[in-house]
């Protein structure tokens, strides 16, 4: 039987999977900055018009963004984080709040049935870590919140599950409170209750007390929005 004739690969193709599998390893975290062309070269003992030929392919992916003389930034773990963040950056604020809503109930029910120790763990640091910048400013406050909710849904223990959550990126800090809202956001209690049911095992009591935290963002962001007329849609709300 004939085989079928698999053409050549391009070596460009090739360097392609070697960046993409530094970045996935998380040896260029998201936020950090690649190496530099020449060193790339050296490294791969490839030309520079391959180097440049991959670079273009993952910065056209979503991978990776050029900074005008600052080099080359990871902007997207993988191919898959990058087109979710394109999507949900154009998308509703209060879209993007039912699927954040969807994942974090979702999270928590299935955090509650795994009597994770590791993962209680970190909700616990998460919990003090908010608590100790409730005091301070709004910038602090605001990534303690999201860090918080990030550990949640990491304590599903689903990697897949938190790959999505993180993959929405910019578009789910949108549907954090902002500004006034997040003077009001830090009375608002829930995280204690999320943290307590998931300890104690109750996936109904998890799920309720996230949706009950989600449901008070809605509200502030109607607010806000009701604020802003003519902004409503995507981008509404101050990131």
């Amino acid at each position: 039987m004939n085989q079928p004739i698999v053409p050549p690969r391009k070596v460009s193709e090739l360097v392609v999977e070697r960046l993409s599998e530094r970045i996935a390893r998380g040896e260029w975290p998201v936020g950090t900055r690649i190496p530099p062309e020449p060193e790339l070269v050296a490294e791969l003992g490839v030309g520079r018009n391959t180097v440049r030929e991959a670079v273009r392919a993952l910065e056209h992916a979503g991978v990776l963004e050029p900074r005008r003389g600052d080099g080359t930034y990871v902007r997207a773990a993988d191919g898959l984080d990058a087109a979710l963040a394109r999507r949900a950056r154009t998308t509703d604020a209060f879209h993007v709040l039912d699927v954040r809503g969807i994942l974090e109930r979702g999270a928590a029910r299935a955090a509650a049935g795994r009597h994770d120790t590791s993962a209680l763990a970190r909700l616990d640091a998460a919990l003090a870590a908010q608590a100790a910048a409730r005091d301070g400013d709004e910038d602090t406050f605001q990534a303690a919140d999201v860090a918080f909710h990030a550990e949640v849904v990491r304590a599903a223990g689903n990697p897949l599950l938190a790959d999505l959550y993180d993959g929405l990126d910019h578009a789910l800090v949108r549907t954090f409170p902002t500004g006034e809202q997040r003077r009001h956001h830090r009375d608002v209690p829930g995280h204690e209750e999320v943290v307590a049911a998931i300890r104690a095992g109750d996936a109904d009591a998890a799920e309720g007390a996230v949706a009950a935290t989600i449901d008070a963002v809605r509200a502030q962001l109607v607010e806000a929005a009701a604020e802003r007329p003519g902004r409503a849609g995507a981008g509404e709300v101050d990131a």
